[in-house]
């Protein structure tokens, strides 16, 4: 299908655009009115996500109510976890939580590598509907966890400031620890295959907590494994979104991947230097400024632009929007990207 919008496509190979492409991440969310209502008809997030035409739905609201340059598929980074045979429950207002968790041996001989096609046809569907009623507006995303991200889920059992049951495992049973992360891994580039196959046209991967994790630990149990999905995806762009990685940046330009995503705690002319010339690189607008006047998000927004200088750049924010965020707010920063011109 021909895309009629493929400014984030462009912008990701480095080729020339008229305007740097802008999206959100978590833009198909809370903050939306439109969104909600359709949450309220089920009987929650989980529900949501299995129903493909309700997530098909909702994937495209941002579309038409924002005009972002992109959508992205409404899923969630944990259902590879339940693929393998982890499931978990969303619990309102405290997040994700598993009742089974992997502490030993015994408890990985109780997962297995996911099957997409059985296991997470119902994310798959939901690319092919959206896919098809997108009509080629904008390219879709498709994404996954990385798979140190995955890893202190399914260790861990919920979120934690620390994970330090997660890194415990790291330290204390190394050879356990790369046995799993090589199940997310095979079991995620089976995912990240099917969803190109259904209708992704950019994949994005993301690593939420690689930032709680050492230089060295990083490059062992984390880098390693994204850059063996990168290595065997070769089809769409890919985008690598490492939260907190700062200390990565150099070692990110060896990425077979063309879009690195920068948190707002990143310089952006240090991670130029760092990363190189030949990645595009996506972010990074702190999202708490979506919460002061029109006026300011126009000069933080104008003043990131400039910054990134209109080369090989992808707006979005440093982070996922936050849900209480006026969603009249993202327009202004939406439409104050696309009325940028470099000069």
């Amino acid at each position: 299908m021909t895309l009629h919008n493929d400014l984030l496509i462009r912008a990701a190979k480095g080729e020339k655009v008229e305007r740097v492409p802008v999206w959100l991440m978590r833009q198909a969310g809370r903050i939306l009115p439109e969104y909600r209502k359709v949450r309220n008809s089920v009987s929650g997030f989980i529900e949501l996500a299995k129903t493909p035409e309700l997530a098909a739905e909702v994937t495209i609201q941002p579309v038409d109510l924002l005009g972002v340059d992109a959508a992205i598929i409404f899923s969630d980074i944990l259902v590879i976890p339940e693929a393998m045979g982890l499931p978990y429950q969303m619990i309102e207002k405290q997040g994700p939580w598993f009742e089974n968790t992997i502490q030993s041996a015994k408890d990985l001989s109780k997962v297995r590598i996911a099957s997409p096609e059985e296991d997470l046809s119902y994310v798959l569907d939901a690319i092919k509907i959206a896919k098809k009623e997108l009509n080629g507006r904008v390219p879709l995303i498709g994404f996954a966890g990385a798979p140190w991200t995955i890893f202190s889920y399914m260790v861990e059992g919920a979120g934690s400031k620390t994970f330090s049951k997660a890194k415990k495992m790291l330290y204390a049973e190394p050879e356990l620890s790369h046995q799993l992360l090589d199940m997310i891994t095979n079991s995620t580039i089976l995912y990240l295959k099917a969803q190109i196959k259904a209708g992704a046209d950019l994949i994005q991967i993301f690593d939420s907590w690689a930032g709680i994790l050492s230089p060295d630990q990083y490059d062992t149990f984390g880098l390693k494994y994204i850059s063996k999905i990168c290595d065997a995806i070769d089809e769409v762009p890919i985008t690598v979104f490492a939260k907190g990685a700062f200390f990565a940046r150099k070692r990110m330009n060896e990425l077979k991947c063309e879009t690195i995503g920068l948190d707002w705690n990143m310089s952006i002319s240090a991670s130029r230097r760092l990363i190189g010339d030949n990645k595009t690189l996506q972010g990074n607008l702190d999202p708490c400024v979506l919460y002061s006047s029109d006026q300011e998000i126009e000069k933080h927004t104008i003043q990131m632009l400039e910054d990134f200088g209109g080369h090989r750049h992808i707006a979005n924010l440093g982070h996922g929007v936050y849900p209480d965020i006026s969603p009249e707010k993202v327009k202004v920063f939406i439409e104050t990207v696309k009325n940028w011109r470099a000069s």
